[in-house]
């Protein structure tokens, strides 16, 4: 039986130790998941996390981001967040669980379980146009021109009347993300914190009055490009977003020297043409410890192709990288098999490990097969308890 374990491991980069005694082969890897507030009732019932982390321990997962800070609220009491949105900590949040402590929970619950506990700031820079955020604070906002031109559609819909974005260049923006990240880090015995793809802003904004400012102020006197797609206003705002992810970095060291500085992108080519994120450099900077690539695809060749790009290689060599699969959601079930495909595809080509989106979706009701059935899925995939990279 352990052979055959092992030779599904084939190609992996897992560390293996073998005795004679009766304990299990010895594993690296890491096995994430996010919980998110969206969508999914984890955070809010009384039993919800308890049993989360309980069931994620027994099936031998050993890292978890939950989310602290999405639709301009955090998910915890938060003394930065109050002054600035009205409110300590999400409103539901605060009646379902009686104002209790959810982040400290799950420290406590996560790290009694072996699990590593890295927070998640999901929402970045966006926030709900109607939320108290955006509504106390208009000029915070980055705006679009008028400009129109196929080919940046694809970051709209997280810019139209539904959601505005925080302006990245804003100091006081700024100062705000920090604060919260530091808040995190002090008060929180966490293992590290995580940035994801909404750390950036849709390549169509950046024509507010202040960035315009800023930009005539570096270019003697001369307004941004019409055109959002101009290479050298491209570079300059993804370049001022770099500049603050630097800035992130060396505060939390100065805080908290071994608190993991982790990021969940999109692949590189879309995260900087559609959000202007440059995680290459990122990596090259030495600013991410830790990666963990989105690649959400249903089609296997599709999922494949996005591993082997050039900027993934590349941070191969400095810093562990993961892969990020969909486990589906309420409308967009994904079948046990396509999950263990791809696991098996990132084991192929040697990878660290994998994180899954999202809590809610790796076993319930509203997944293709029975919860019993996806949980002897998992079981599968991680018949054996592996420690983190």
């Amino acid at each position: 039986m352990l052979s055959l374990v092992l030779a599904s491991y084939n190609g992996s980069t897992f560390s293996r130790s073998l005795a004679s005694s009766p304990t299990p082969v010895v594993l690296t890897e890491i096995r994430g998941v996010w919980l998110t507030n969206v969508a999914s009732g984890v955070l809010f019932s009384p039993w919800g996390i308890n049993r989360a982390l309980d069931q994620l321990s027994k099936l031998n997962f050993n890292t978890v981001y939950p989310v602290v800070w999405n639709r301009g609220h955090t998910f915890y009491p938060s003394t930065v967040a109050k002054p600035i949105t009205g409110q300590g900590q999400d409103p539901l949040l605060r009646v379902m669980r009686l104002g209790r402590d959810v982040l400290a929970e799950i420290v406590e619950q996560g790290h009694r379980q072996g699990l590593r506990i890295i927070p998640w700031f999901e929402y970045g820079f966006m926030a709900p146009a109607n939320s108290q955020l955006a509504q106390r604070h208009p000029n915070w906002i980055s705006k679009r021109s008028n400009y129109k031109k196929a080919g940046i559609a694809s970051a709209k819909s997280l810019s139209d009347r539904y959601q505005v974005w925080l302006n990245p260049l804003h100091p006081k923006v700024q100062q705000l993300i920090l604060n919260l990240i530091v808040e995190v880090v002090t008060k929180y015995d966490v293992d590290g914190i995580q940035l994801d793809d909404h750390f950036g802003m849709p390549v169509e904004l950046g024509y507010d009055p202040f960035t315009v400012r800023l930009y005539q102020q570096e270019h003697q006197g001369q307004s941004p490009p019409n055109s959002p797609l101009d290479p050298e206003w491209m570079r300059w705002r993804a370049d001022k977003i770099s500049d603050f992810m630097g800035r992130i970095f060396k505060t939390v060291k100065s805080v908290k020297a071994d608190c993991l500085v982790s990021l969940s992108p999109n692949p590189q080519p879309f995260a900087y043409k559609s959000y202007l994120q440059d995680w290459r450099t990122w990596v090259q900077q030495g600013w991410v410890e830790e990666l963990v690539v989105q690649v959400y695809r249903k089609d296997l060749s599709g999922f494949q192709a996005q591993l082997i790009q050039s900027a993934v290689q590349e941070a191969r060599q400095r810093i562990p990288v993961s892969i990020g699969i969909t486990t589906g959601t309420g409308q967009r079930p994904v079948a046990m098999k396509q999950i263990q495909q791809q696991v098996q595809k990132v084991r192929d080509r040697g990878f660290d490990g994998v994180s899954f989106f999202y809590w809610e979706t790796l076993w319930s009701y509203l997944t293709p097969e029975s919860p019993r059935q996806r949980r002897l899925g998992f079981r599968e995939l991680f018949p054996y308890p592996a420690t983190k990279v």
